[in-house]
């Protein structure tokens, strides 16, 4: 449901492809560390006008958009 949101910012901070991001992309493997993974949600707040406070372990690009849908509940 997120997935396209994330996928562009992913891109525009790192610098690849949007078409690399898959949702079994771990952020590890897209060249991302713990600092880049607070800059992208508070990119992703920006984006998607919403506050999210990520209190659980978020591995992949998947686990993120469900992590967002759950805040939505």
């Amino acid at each position: 449901m997120y997935f396209d949101a994330i996928a562009k910012i992913i891109a525009e901070r790192t610098g690849c492809d949007i078409s690399a991001v898959k949702p079994e992309s771990t952020f590890t493997e897209l060249g991302i560390d713990s600092l880049d993974t607070v800059e992208l949600l508070m990119n992703l707040e920006d984006e998607l006008g919403m506050e999210l406070e990520l209190d659980q372990s978020v591995a992949t690009v998947g686990d993120l958009d469900k992590f967002i849908q759950s805040k939505q509940g």
